[in-house]
């Protein structure tokens, strides 16, 4: 017996030797570096962490550009631009990839969710153009543009109703980002990292202090220069896909009424209730993007409901009698 037991702490010990091999003293995988690529892209600023034998800040940089020449409506070479402004074009993987789930979360969500919303968004002031002074006639001129039934993808052709319709797929193309600069860095052999770009995450692994990867849930209060830091949650996860959609940074006042940039494609008008701030967990940044999007169309109730449609998980800051609540999906788990 005696023997036995010197041969099983034989065995933990050389267990213990090969783990100190493996791992550095800070708990990060030997022989690996883990980097930071950092910068601003699509109006808003990145920051991708992770582990690999080399920097890949070109393959980075590679693939922020191809999305850009696919789905930013601020480049007048991509598709969706070509699209917008009736060219003749074919789509691509990403503009495809889109498109799928865009016109699943508009089916979900009654059309909460809609990309041809971009001429409303245009007209309020937070699209491509010049905000317009707004009034119900201009509101009543643009409806008959809206609804993302009135288009459909033949082929690889984008077919309207009428040559006016216009897309945005600023609601999906952070979300979607994440997923494709994620996809990059485990093509070239990342085993672990953080994309964050303008607050939508895709995470994978641990961090470089060999810990789960702590995100933070923002307070939606009152920030349109986004100078404030404050946090209403952390949680630490090692796999996740997570967007977060909300009201607190992109408004303008126009005299005493307060315009957000959430256009409820429905009504033709920015949202106004009570639901401040939507975190939305999906088995895709790009799913979770454009349903933190619809749940802040729809407000909190219908919200829920939306989620549980979608097999998602979400956690949403509301305002109740000048103090903010929060409610999670049942199956919210961080």
């Amino acid at each position: 017996m005696k023997r036995r037991k010197v041969y099983i702490g034989a065995i933990l010990i050389a267990l213990a030797a090969l783990a100190v091999a493996l791992f550095n003293n800070e708990g990060r995988p030997a022989n690996r570096t883990y980097y930071r690529n950092e910068g601003k892209v699509f109006g808003t600023y990145y920051n991708v962490r992770y582990d690999a034998e080399r920097d890949l800040s070109e393959a980075i940089d590679s693939a922020f550009a191809a999305f850009d020449r696919s789905l930013s409506m601020f480049n007048p070479e991509s598709v969706i631009s070509a699209v917008n402004q009736n060219r003749d074009t074919v789509t691509d993987e990403r503009f495809e990839q889109m498109w799928a789930q865009a016109m699943q979360v508009s089916e979900w969500s009654n059309g909460a969710f809609d990309i041809t919303v971009a001429p409303l968004v245009n007209l309020w002031g937070f699209g491509f153009k010049h905000r317009e002074e707004v009034t119900q006639e201009k509101i009543d001129s643009i409806m008959p543009l809206i609804g993302w039934q009135k288009v459909k993808l033949e082929g690889k052709k984008v077919v309207k109703e009428d040559a006016r319709i216009m897309l945005d797929a600023s609601a999906v193309a952070k979300g979607q980002a994440c997923d494709v600069i994620a996809e990059v860095l485990r093509q070239h052999g990342a085993e672990n990292w953080l994309v964050d770009i303008g607050g939508e995450v895709v995470a994978h692994g641990i961090s470089d202090k060999g810990e789960a990867w702590r995100i933070g849930i923002t307070k939606p209060v009152d920030d349109p220069m986004g100078t404030e830091n404050e946090l209403q949650d952390i949680i630490e996860v090692t796999d996740i896909a997570m967007a977060t959609s909300g009201n607190y940074r992109n408004f303008y006042y126009e005299g005493k009424e307060r315009r957000s940039h959430t256009i409820d494609p429905r009504t033709g008008r920015p949202v106004q209730h009570s639901l401040l701030s939507a975190t939305v967990v999906a088995e895709s940044c790009m799913k979770a993007d454009a349903l933190a999007t619809a749940c802040m169309v729809l407000g909190a109730e219908d919200a829920m409901e939306l989620i549980e449609k979608a097999g998602a998980a979400c956690y949403l800051i509301v305002s109740e009698n000048d103090s903010l609540a929060v409610r999670k999906s049942k199956n919210w788990k961080w």
